[in-house]
């Protein structure tokens, strides 16, 4: 494949880019990024293609969760271990329940920037480009940190390599070991405010004891594989990052393995669709409840024109309200074109609401629409293929409820996300036991 038809990405119409104000740098810094070594290989996104398959057939269940923004100040071992645990402490819970393997799919090195309703942002009578991630501009209201600045791709691509790196070693060091997530979650059900927990975390207690006695705890349960993902936003980094292998000629986006384009750029003319209908990645698409017949037919065409099985990822954000009234009629489309998608949920962007100066979200909603989706898929005969969560290893206070009781007062307390709320970790935990107990009536 030429670069030129890569590069058609640039004749179409490319919405939430950053306003640089040097062309030259920009092109210099995205020629620099092209030289730089791949992030992740072919044959790693060939197979999480192949998990994406099983999982649109029920075979295996998808779990991707990750902060709402990756932050370079947070790009840390112990918040990269603390997210990592947190995922994996889930998967235990949800494979115990679904008795199929768990796909772990972090949002994570990459992560680094977000599409915004408002290009820019007033303050007392200044205005200055809104904050789009730190692969774009700083979160401090200057004029010198809110100047999109092409380095910062740079800075995003070590960061992704460093947090990569740390992934690979956690996955496959022992931190992934099936006994000793199993001891974590031992300890989060015995907090008192999680007492209903208990008898399930006996149960896979009784569960991993019989796999010691039988023989059955093996090397294979000591490592796992994680994969990364992030939303392909800014169009320069990622045509940078989309390279040729070697293998097969083909052409791969080497930043990660998942690459998801967003609700506000999913136009199946615009350039994002153009760009990531070229590369051989598994892709996903966010669809809100204003998603049409055509537009997602369209999305089909464009992204996945061949039908191939683990190709398309289609992730639902309607909100808790919707979700039981517009799922059916995005499902009714894609059934009616027949080539097959896999079934995602995103249970956070369509609970957004304000309080105060915070954004926040309300557990029970996210709860609400979990429950929706796998209620019309259930209904429907169709498979609920996995989850798509915001979400911290950190005790943050940004989202509203749970058995810790996070009211309004405490938004506070501990607000530290840069763009959107996140679950923190013990909201993630116990929505982990919640779908469980659905995934029990499912699977």
């Amino acid at each position: 494949m030429t670069r030129e038809l890569l590069s058609a990405w640039k004749e179409r119409s490319a919405k939430h880019q950053p306003a640089y104000p040097d062309a030259d740098f920009l092109g210099t810094t995205v020629d620099y990024l092209r030289s730089l070594p791949p992030l992740i290989f072919a044959g790693e996104a060939d197979s999480l293609t192949a998990e994406m398959a099983r999982a649109s057939r029920g075979e295996t269940f998808v779990l991707q969760g990750g902060d709402c923004a990756e932050s370079f100040v947070d790009a840390t071992a112990d918040r990269i271990r603390a997210k990592i645990r947190t995922i994996l402490q889930m998967a235990v819970v949800l494979t115990y329940s679904a008795s199929v393997p768990v796909v772990k799919l972090g949002r994570m090195a990459g992560q680094y920037a977000k599409p915004r309703s408002n290009p820019m942002e007033g303050r007392d009578g200044l205005e200055l480009p809104s904050y789009m991630g730190d692969a774009v501009n700083g979160h401090a209201f200057t004029p010198e940190a809110r100047t999109p600045d092409p380095h910062r791709l740079v800075e995003a691509y070590q960061h992704s390599a460093a947090t990569l790196n740390l992934i690979r070693a956690f996955a496959g060091g022992g931190f992934a070991d099936l006994a000793k997530v199993h001891e974590w979650n031992r300890g989060f059900s015995a907090n008192p405010a999680y007492h209903r927990y208990t008898a399930m975390a006996r149960e896979i207690d009784r569960a991993m004891q019989f796999m010691r006695a039988a023989g059955a705890y093996t090397d294979s349960l000591k490592t796992v594989d994680f994969y990364s993902s992030h939303e392909a936003l800014l169009l320069d980094y990622e045509d940078a990052m989309t390279r040729i292998d070697s293998r097969t000629g083909l052409p791969y986006n080497t930043g990660a393995h998942f690459l998801w384009i967003g609700e506000r750029t999913r136009d199946a003319d615009g350039a994002h669709v153009e760009m990531l209908s070229h590369v051989q990645n598994p892709i996903g698409v966010k669809l809100g409840p204003n998603a049409t017949t055509d537009e997602i037919r369209a999305l089909i065409d464009k992204l996945n024109p061949e039908g191939k099985e683990g190709r398309l990822t289609f992730i639902t954000r309607l909100g808790a309200e919707k979700v039981v009234d517009k799922l059916p009629e995005i499902i009714d489309a894609v059934r009616d074109d027949g080539r097959p998608v896999t079934w995602m949920c995103d249970p956070m962007h369509g609970n957004t609401i304000s309080v105060g100066d915070f954004k926040t979200r309300r557990l029970d909603d996210v709860l609400d629409e979990v429950r929706g989706f796998f209620r019309v898929h259930r209904e429907l005969g169709t498979i609920p293929g996995g989850l798509h969560i915001e979400l911290t290893g950190d005790d943050v206070t940004e989202v509203l409820g749970g058995s810790e009781a996070i009211v309004e007062a405490k938004l506070g307390e501990r607000y530290e996300t840069l763009v959107d709320p996140r679950l923190n970790h013990q909201q993630s935990l116990e929505l982990a036991f919640l779908v469980s107990e659905i995934l029990r009536e499912d699977f």
